[in-house]
């Protein structure tokens, strides 16, 4: 079973993200045993961003680094195990909001594909950028 790099890597909806995390110098980390879950916004959630923000972050890896970290959540945890909790803490450090009252959300994200299983963990996939505060 591939990854979770690896599986970002053959999707097309990925290519941003691909290349933000590659620019954050995380690849090793998300090929790791983990087990992680992933939070992965598409390139369309990359697109609603405001214009030059993914540049901005390209030139500053600390802080592109903190927004993809904060994606990720250490452990191997399916919607359901998700639906039971109302926050789960992401490795950066932050707590990210869970709400499936209407539907999967993860702060200010919906989930469009819940639950894609990897090798070292599990991916649920996102409508936008979840940011901090």
């Amino acid at each position: 079973m591939p990854n979770i790099v690896e599986i970002a890597v053959a999707d097309d909806r990925f290519s941003t993200l691909v290349t933000a995390v590659t620019a954050a110098n995380l690849v090793d980390v998300l090929q790791s045993p983990g087990p992680f879950t992933v939070f992965a916004p598409t390139d369309a959630a990359f697109a609603k961003l405001p214009p030059g923000t993914i540049t901005t972050l390209v030139q500053n890896i600390p802080q592109l680094a903190r927004i993809l970290t904060y994606h990720v959540v250490a452990g191997k945890l399916n919607q359901a195990d998700l639906c039971r909790l109302s926050t789960v803490d992401s490795v950066e450090g932050s707590p990210i909001a869970i709400d499936c009252t209407e539907g999967f959300e993860v702060k200010n994200a919906t989930v469009i594909i819940p639950d894609i299983e990897a090798d070292n963990g599990i991916i649920h996939v996102i409508d936008n950028v979840i940011l901090m505060g």
